[in-house]
């Protein structure tokens, strides 16, 4: 089903857009959570902290191309708007053959570097063996990765949220039946893990890839409209490299904590792998609801609809306002029963930090909402280098106290985890001074 965000009621197209996007990420998690729930229970804590620290990572190489096709889905939404199907069919052209070359080249790189990547990282030395050969495995599924993401980029800014979906349910279930199959039946161990994700991780590509080609075809361009046109490549090159910096930045600044993390020990490297992924589910809907918000916003500032985005963005922060204050109240009562998915009941120190962590940034979930509505709202109306602005603010606040912090004896790790919301908080601050700048022009 295709949404024209442009007419209706708007906070029911809002939400019936989002839902498939938010069940699709969360399934999307499946393929780490499997790992880490998996990985957990039948190796142990060692094994638990070496996925932790590679679905880091992967979340950062994974946020390149993908900031890079939700930068191209900007513009499919704002040509869709404008009904303005020739240059939509060439921008899709454009983007696909940018985005897979980025994707070839990163890697290659990524192979070639290992082992650098975990000298940065700062990976212990009980740790580091398991971890090389999870990576060594994972890496292989980021051609497939890009393309799922780029192709279910493309439908969203259509208004297709629903069939990516459906090819994410699949690989979720095969991801978490080969889990099983490879780590708890077969003595594959940690590369048993590594191995599911990748293998699940194609059938959602190659399954997304067949559905664009057999019934996506007015949208792609025949042989005959192939042409390079510079004016689509620097509207993409604008708003993909701004949107990619953004997603990157970001996830950079969460590796470098990643590394920070990581020398205080295994214990803590555990307790905040099992933490981080207790944190995506929490506010993961609202991710994917500021990512709704955006193609909404795209379309509508294609067709020109100036007040409908207005009116959007008043009931877009209601509705996350809402949603982040359950969630937060749910997160901090029941920290220790979520961590115990992940976690042995003797493993008490791990238990600690990860109730710690939960509990003192849980409670600021509304920040990321919000920041994920101005993130969406800018990469929307072609002003994506104002979402790079606000992810350093955040994310240069968080690294530096989380450094500064964790250095005072009294507070320790938990000076890394009260960095986060303060990051948030001042980068929504800049991001509504901007928004009320703009409205008064």
């Amino acid at each position: 089903m295709y949404y024209d965000l442009t007419r209706g009621k708007i906070s029911r197209s809002l939400i019936l857009f989002a839902l498939p996007m938010i069940a699709g990420n969360l399934l999307q998690q499946f393929y780490n959570i499997a790992d880490t729930l998996i990985v957990g229970r039948v190796l142990g804590s060692n094994a638990l902290a070496a996925v932790g620290s590679s679905y880091t990572l992967m979340t950062f190489l994974t946020s390149i191309f993908l900031g890079l096709s939700m930068g191209a889905g900007a513009l499919f939404s704002i040509y869709q708007g404008r009904k303005d199907l020739s240059s939509l069919k060439l921008s899709i052209l454009h983007a696909f053959l940018l985005i897979l070359a980025v994707t070839l080249v990163l890697n290659l790189a990524v192979y070639a570097g290992i082992e650098p990547i975990l000298t940065f990282l700062r990976v212990p030395d009980e740790v580091r063996p398991g971890m090389r050969t999870y990576l060594l495995i994972i890496f292989a599924g980021l051609i497939a990765t890009s393309v799922y993401n780029f192709f279910s980029c493309m439908l969203r800014a259509l208004g297709n949220s629903s069939v990516p979906l459906i090819f994410l349910a699949v690989s979720a279930v095969l991801n978490i039946a080969l889990d099983l199959l490879f780590v708890a039946v077969l003595p594959f161990g940690i590369a048993g893990a590594a191995l599911a994700t990748v293998l699940a991780q194609y059938v959602s590509a190659v399954g997304i890839l067949l559905y664009v080609l057999l019934r996506c075809r007015m949208w792609l361009p025949s042989k005959k409209e192939w042409r390079f046109s510079h004016s689509i490549l620097k509207e993409i090159l604008n708003l993909s490299s701004m949107t990619c910096i953004q997603q990157s930045v970001m996830n950079f600044g969460i590796l470098m904590v990643q590394g920070l993390v990581n020398s205080f020990g295994p214990a803590v490297m555990a307790a905040f792998a099992a933490a981080v992924k207790i944190d995506t589910f929490a506010y993961l809907p609202v991710q994917d609801f500021g990512n709704a918000y955006s193609t909404f916003t795209a379309q509508n500032y294609g067709a020109g609809k100036q007040e409908r985005i207005r009116e959007g963005a008043r009931k877009a922060v209601l509705l996350v306002l809402g949603f982040c204050l359950v969630i937060s109240a749910s997160v901090f009562v029941f920290a220790k029963q979520l961590l115990l998915i992940f976690v042995q009941p003797y493993e008490t120190e791990i238990l600690a930090v990860g109730i710690q962590y939960l509990r003192i940034e849980g409670v600021f979930y509304f920040g990321i909402g919000f920041l994920f509505l101005f993130y969406g709202y800018y990469r929307a109306v072609r002003k994506p280098g104002m979402s790079v602005v606000l992810t350093v603010i955040s994310l240069g606040t968080r690294g530096v106290l989380a450094y500064v912090l964790s250095a005072v004896p009294q507070i320790g790790v938990s000076g890394i985890w009260s960095a986060v919301p303060i990051g948030w908080i001042l980068a929504d601050i800049a991001g509504w001074i901007y928004y009320k700048k703009l409205q008064q022009r």
